[in-house]
């Protein structure tokens, strides 16, 4: 599901219109954004939680040419799906 399909859902389920649907799932990105920014981690409860990780300085290979590259220190986000979740898939 991307994006779009997602904004249709809410807009199914909710019975709005696209607007609305739109503005509702920007609503809930953008908290969540903010919330890691913020807190490093957004928990939603029987779903799952997403959290700022550290990934450390590596030294990778270069797929064209096979020369080793020093990759940066860098944040990226993670997921952990909530039990509730993994026992529905």
């Amino acid at each position: 599901m991307n994006k779009g399909e997602l904004i249709r859902a809410v807009q199914i389920d909710l019975k709005v219109s696209r607007a609305e649907a739109t503005r509702a799932v920007e609503s809930v990105v953008s908290a969540i954004r903010e919330g890691i920014k913020r807190d490093t981690s957004v928990t939603i409860s029987g779903f799952g939680t997403f959290s700022r990780r550290k990934r450390s300085a590596r030294t990778v290979l270069n797929p064209g040419t096979g020369e080793p590259v020093e990759v940066k220190e860098s944040l990226t986000v993670g997921f952990k799906p909530s039990q509730l979740l993994k026992d529905e898939l």
